[in-house]
């Protein structure tokens, strides 16, 4: 559905803020995000201790003093059924409604073994099971372009993402991507396995990349190293000192983004996910760029 300005939704990625600074910074970011009207935001989940803290009142605090809608991750990771339920308790005490459910990595080393906890569960299809015999709740799931490093072949992949979408998942969001041939041999995939499952939507998840440095945690986030021919316009516009070409490796990043945004409208994706490391300017101008418009800051829900 395309929203009043002919540009599809879109939606942003926050990450947990880690000290007092940080969370300032979100915030900035989110009023910057207000004025263009995401289809929601979403906050990924910070495991254990102060950080998982931090994270449930900051994402109750953006359901509950901004216009955004609010996703809140929920993983399995080290956590037991009993705690999972009260996590899902915290946000809809919050009056969030909405969960992106992860099975989770491995906390250190996303590619670590996997260890189910002795009270868990072992896959995100449970989870999504579980949370939607908690109440109304809206679930989203994880899919993978490029397939999950922990499954054995991409047919199998795509198998379990249909598992969790007939479990009672509404939509998925991918990993991040850089080729959108991977997102469109996924959605031909998924339609393949389970028709009906596989007209449920697909969101792409895309990340602006601003500088040579955030080239390898682009490759963390996605588990895939970028592209040959997208880190040589990189590398060319940064020469033989990035500091000082910083601002054109920059602008190569925002056109990057820009050309994978466009072909993915262009390809009929039904919205797109950006990972925003809880800064606003280079999404709003890639939004920008395609075609997307900045109003008045709304007033607070």
């Amino acid at each position: 559905m395309r929203r009043p300005d002919g540009t599809i939704p879109f939606s942003v990625e926050f990450n947990p803020p880690r000290d007092a600074a940080a969370e300032a910074r979100l915030w900035r970011a989110a009023r910057e995000f207000e004025r263009m009207h995401p289809a929601f935001v979403s906050m990924t989940y910070g495991a254990g201790g102060s950080t998982r803290d931090r994270t449930a009142r900051v994402t109750g605090q953006l359901a509950r003093e901004t216009t955004l809608l609010t996703v809140a991750h929920l993983t399995a990771v080290e956590h037991s059924v009993a705690e999972l339920r009260s996590i899902v308790g915290t946000y809809a005490d919050a009056g969030i409604r909405n969960l992106l459910v992860l099975r989770g990595d491995p906390p250190g080393d996303p590619l670590g073994e996997w260890r189910k906890h002795p009270e868990g569960l072992e896959y995100a299809e449970e989870l999504v099971r579980m949370v939607r015999g908690l109440g109304d709740f809206h679930v989203g799931v994880a899919s993978f372009p490029q397939g999950h490093h922990r499954s054995p072949d991409l047919d199998r992949d795509t198998a379990y993402l249909c598992a969790k979408l007939r479990a009672g998942a509404e939509y998925s969001i991918t990993q991040m991507f850089f080729d959108v041939d991977d997102y469109l041999r996924l959605r031909d995939r998924v339609v393949a396995c389970d028709p009906v499952e596989g007209a449920k939507p697909i969101i792409p998840e895309l990340m602006p990349i601003t500088s040579l440095r955030t080239v390898q945690r682009a490759e963390e986030l996605s588990g895939r190293p970028l592209p040959a021919r997208l880190l040589q316009r990189l590398e060319k516009a940064a020469g033989n000192d990035p500091e000082a070409n910083r601002n054109a490796v920059r602008a190569v990043g925002i056109e990057i983004a820009t050309e994978i945004g466009q072909r993915l409208i262009d390809e009929g994706a039904p919205g797109l996910h950006f990972i925003t490391l809880n800064f606003a300017k280079a999404t709003t101008e890639v939004l920008t760029n395609l075609g997307y418009t900045v109003t008045a800051t709304p007033v607070s829900a």
